[in-house]
Parts: structure tokens; C-alpha cells; sequence
């Protein structure tokens, strides 16, 4: 077994570790939650994606206004009482610069896997999760621990979660590998960050052609270039019409039972076994390393 599907299959065991975890539970309600602030959630690649789900579950909560930004395309203008940084390693250099960067008044807070990092050590509070840390470069169990906590946070029931991961770590895939070329992940709500992050591990693991939109807006042109040896894969609630919609285009439709966080953790498993089909190993994906730190231009 390679690593990454090691960490995919440990899931089950570190979402009970950490939705046990009374005192993390406590110290995330005071850095996540923050009833009636105005948050800015940032990060970059899986991380902006933790950082749009946490987003839209924020405010369903009716926690308050909860932008997500891409680190690297953070511009400022606008006012936060809280500035949350989403970063596995905590070296990420957009995110660094972001916090850097932002002016007096904000609270800030790191969410990652890594204490003493330069990322915590700009923040005033942080969130370390070392326990969910990974040694493989492609990110499964860190990001859907956080999103645990994140839901459980929020007021969500997570009673039935860590069970729902057992059952997604040991369910059939929902297609043959061999019979697939095209992914098509879709979400609504906060499962728009899932279906991003399914997309993701498919390019990253596999090399394969995947795409990721809100489910609605499948419609509105993605559509087209579906077909017989294309999945269409949703999380979550499926538009009314959208089972008629891809039968239509010829491509296959996994919308399961699971708990769509757990259904990500089928996804993460049906990327690896893609990879597999390929002749790929997900622990060396191509051209990818565990963090992006971009390199400094000298100031003359």
C-alpha cells in the first residue's frame, strides 16, 4: 500500500480523534466559529477549498459574513474582525504574505498540521491538528479532518461521520477506472468546496482530465464535452432534472448515500485507483511538492 492510500484509509481514526477531542473542539469554537464576526477564510490549493466550504457552513450557521479568497489573489480593500489561514505546512508564501500584509485590527488565526511555522508565527492564535498531518504530498486526511471539526463547530450532527468514513474507505468504487477518462465533480453550498477538492486529487494523483462547478451550472455549458467515458460525480443534494440532464450527455452518475464528506473520501480512493489504472504513484505526483514556496527577488 503507498502512503497516500494509507492516509486515505486512516480517516476513519482521525475524525474520531478529533471529534472526541473535547478541548479541540472548545479551542475551534473560539477560533472558527466567532458568532457575529466578519471572517475572511483564505488559503491555496486544497486549503482554499477547506477555506470555501468552511465559508458557506459558516454562514448557514448564521455565524456571520464569511468571504473565502485564494490567497494569491487577495487584494485587501475590505474590513474583517477575523482573518482565518488555512495551511497544511504553514510555509505557504502567498498566505504568508497575505497576513503580512493586512493591516491592524484583524485577529488572525492558523489552521494547520505544523506548529512553529511562518505562518503561526504571524497569527495570534492557531489550530494545530499534528495528529492529521500526512507525509504524502497530496492532501487527503488533513483537509476533511478540519472540515469535521469545521461542521461540528458549526452545530452540525457529526455523530454518524467517522462511521460514514469507515463505509466510504471500504465501499465498491462507483466505476471501473479502465472505463473512465472524464470527471466531472459537482456541489451546492459548501460542497462546491468538495467537489473542487475531488477534482483536484484527480489531476494531482492521476494526471487525469477532471472538472469541478457548482451543480446547477453544469448546465450552462460543461455539459457539452461530457460523455459515455465521463463520471459525472455529485456531492451532496442533486438538482431536480440533473439525473435526466447527464443521461442525456451519455456519461456515467455516481450521487450515493454517504455523507458527502465521506463521499469525498470514495472520491480521494477512486483518484488513487485511477492513478493505479495509469501506471502512476500518487506518493510522487508530478511536478508537486508538499508546499509552495516561492522564491524572493532580491531587493537592489
Amino acid at each position: 500500500m503507498n502512503v497516500t492510500a494509507y492516509e486515505i484509509d486512516s480517516q476513519p481514526d482521525v475524525w474520531r480523534r478529533a471529534l472526541g477531542d473535547a478541548a479541540l473542539l472548545d479551542a475551534a469554537r473560539v477560533s472558527l466559529a466567532a458568532p457575529g464576526e466578519r471572517v475572511l477564510a483564505i488559503g491555496c490549493g486544497t486549503s482554499w477549498f477547506v477555506a470555501q466550504a468552511y465559508a458557506a457552513l459558516r454562514e448557514r450557521a448564521g455565524l456571520g459574513e464569511t468571504d473565502a479568497v485564494c490567497a494569491s489573489e487577495f487584494t485587501g480593500g475590505r474590513a474583517y474582525d477575523r482573518v482565518v489561514a488555512f495551511s497544511r505546512s504553514g510555509t505557504t508564501t502567498e498566505v504568508v504574505d497575505v497576513l503580512a500584509g493586512l493591516p491592524s485590527g484583524s485577529r488572525t488565526v492558523y489552521v494547520g498540521a505544523v506548529a512553529a511555522t511562518p505562518v503561526a508565527a504571524i497569527c495570534d492564535e492557531e489550530l494545530v491538528l499534528d495528529f492529521a498531518d500526512e507525509q504524502s504530498v497530496v492532501q487527503t486526511r488533513f483537509p476533511t479532518t478540519v472540515l469535521a471539526i469545521v461542521r461540528a463547530v458549526c452545530g452540525e450532527p457529526i455523530e454518524a461521520l467517522a462511521g460514514a468514513a469507515a463505509t466510504a474507505v471500504s465501499a465498491a468504487l462507483p466505476a471501473d477506472p479502465g472505463a473512465i477518462d472524464h470527471l466531472v465533480y459537482l456541489g451546492s453550498g459548501w460542497t462546491v468546496g468538495l467537489a473542487h477538492e475531488a477534482a483536484l486529487k484527480v489531476r494531482e494523483a492521476a494526471q487525469a482530465w477532471s472538472e469541478s462547478y457548482p451543480a446547477m451550472d453544469f448546465r450552462h455549458g460543461p455539459m457539452a464535452v461530457a460523455g459515455p467515458r465521463s463520471l459525472v460525480w455529485v456531492f451532496g443534494a442533486m438538482p431536480d432534472g440533473m439525473a435526466d440532464t447527464v443521461a442525456a450527455t451519455g456519461a456515467r452518475l455516481h450521487h450515493g448515500e454517504l455523507d458527502p464528506l465521506a463521499d469525498l473520501v470514495l472520491a480521494q480512493r477512486f483518484a488513487i485507483a485511477l492513478a493505479a489504472h495509469r501506471g502512476l504513484d500518487p506518493d510522487q505526483p508530478r511536478l508537486l511538492t508538499r508546499s509552495v514556496i516561492l522564491p524572493r527577488t532580491p531587493v537592489s
